[in-house]
């Protein structure tokens, strides 16, 4: 399959809906604990050839890059590191050409950005400051002036309501999933001038068409958490009976959480006595693979992986919501459920990383169909992200995935059911029918059970 060109993150939020900006920073596996520090390893300017007391701050922060594209890079990518580090030291040479001892950061961004689009790997790139501050506040749920809600697409505006957060603004002010934004301030919308609302914190009145209903909607953005844990809904079946858990999980975001709120609801499901789970993974562009593998194991008893890096093979096995690393056991979960009935999976363009490895061990066990469209495209890596220079970062790949037998996991996901997603759907959408979800309630009539709880030999 060929590989996309890579983007830059502005590049990527500039061209992505609201609802999948937050996802695609997010699209990686990584623990703000591991974030390496700046200035660790060899001294700055040894690849420039100057002294490390003459070493200017666009170099220092080249070297710092460099030095962890060539001791850290565990991605697929077959070009000469070595190499590409020669040649793009020459570019930075020439752009500090005119003040070598003193040329601000900012010279080496685009040089990095260049040398890192030669690597070929879309996950590895650079993060200016702007794009390292965003990410931390996403990544790490810390607060941030928003609505709670998240839009789609629609007759050239992002103006339908896609998501509402829990105890989020804008689900205080009664904003429903479906609802259309037809008006602000009595003008006619734009999303340009709800993202200045919401900067400037200035209280707005939204004009908001709810199954063509017409109704006024005031609100104010307020800082508030980005965490966004996985809730679960109810919906009829073929039966007419609400016996259809949905389960949305919105993201694997690192901190805690995720799997715990996975295992929580599924016991929940159980004791109602749902006849199946439809698990919506839709826009989930990832977060921790811990949280991952903790919320996978309330649907498959167990599963194995093993990460390839620049130091060798490590190999992981999760079951009954714990992993077994290098010999010792850590628990994700308390009281661990295991959902052993009729499941399926949906997906879309916008589930990334975490996700697609939850939905690849859902396809790889066999354990119900996966639906939607095919995903983003990072399911078989894992990044960290490491600080570089005084405040920009540096997105690297250390890590790819296999399955013991050497079958790499897959870049993208393709689903078992293909379902293209397009403004017909939104449509559809603003009239209260979730066709998607529609298709994953009917695909539970066809979906396996799990005949009995079997778990691999050695599991925890």
């Amino acid at each position: 399959m060929k590989t996309p060109q890579r983007r830059s993150p502005s590049a990527i939020r500039s061209a992505l809906s609201p609802a999948l900006k937050l996802s695609l920073s997010l699209s990686l596996m990584f623990s703000l604990p591991a974030l390496a520090q700046p200035g660790v390893g060899r001294s700055s300017g040894q690849f420039s050839g100057q002294s490390a007391a003459a070493v200017s701050p666009a170099q220092a922060v080249f070297d710092q890059v460099n030095r962890l594209l060539q001791n850290s890079y565990g991605g697929l990518s077959t070009v000469d590191r070595v190499g590409l580090t020669r040649d793009y030291q020459t570019r930075l040479d020439a752009v500090c050409a005119p003040t070598p001892t003193d040329c601000a950061a900012e010279k080496a961004y685009p040089v990095i950005e260049a040398e890192l689009t030669a690597l070929d790997d879309e996950h590895t790139f650079f993060q200016n400051p702007e794009d390292f501050e965003e990410f931390v506040a996403s990544a790490t749920g810390g607060n941030r002036r928003q609505f709670g809600v998240k839009l789609a697409l629609l007759d050239g505006q992002q103006r339908v309501v896609l998501e509402v957060v829990p105890n989020s603004v804008a689900e205080a002010a009664g904003l429903l999933r479906g609802d259309v934004l037809s008006t602000l301030d009595g003008k006619p919308y734009t999303y340009d001038a709800l993202r200045s609302a919401r900067e400037a914190g200035r209280p707005i009145a939204l004009g908001v068409s709810t199954r063509g209903v017409e109704r006024i909607v005031n609100l104010t953005s307020q800082e508030s958490s980005t965490r966004d844990l996985p809730r679960i809904s109810y919906v009829a079946s073929a039966t007419g009976a609400e016996d259809v858990a949905v389960l949305r999980i919105p993201t694997f975001i690192s901190g805690g959480g995720v799997a715990q709120g996975v295992h929580d609801l599924v016991g929940q499901a159980r004791a109602r006595g749902v006849r199946g789970v439809v698990v919506d993974l839709r826009g989930n562009g990832g977060g921790s693979l811990s949280e991952c593998d903790g919320a996978v194991s309330a649907f498959v008893p167990s599963f194995t992986r093993v990460a390839r890096s620049a130091e060798g093979n490590s190999r992981t096995l999760v079951s009954r919501g714990a992993r077994v690393e290098a010999g010792r056991t850590s628990g994700i979960v308390t009281n661990p459920q295991l959902w052993t009935g009729p499941l399926s999976v949906l997906v879309d363009g916008g589930s990334a990383s975490c996700s697609e490895f939850f939905a690849f061990e859902i396809q790889n066990a066999a354990r119900g169909p996966v639906l939607g469209e095919v995903t983003a495209g990072v399911g078989n890596t894992a990044t960290r992200v490491f600080p570089v220079g005084e405040d920009a970062a540096l997105q690297l790949t250390i890590l790819n995935y296999a399955k013991p037998d050497g079958t790499p996991y897959p870049t993208r996901l393709t689903p078992d059911i293909a379902d293209e997603q397009d403004e017909a759907d939104i449509r559809l959408l603003t009239e209260g029918r979730d066709e998607l979800l529609n298709l994953g309630v009917k695909a539970l009539d066809g979906a396996p059970m799990l005949s009995q709880d079997r778990v691999q030999p050695g599991s925890p």
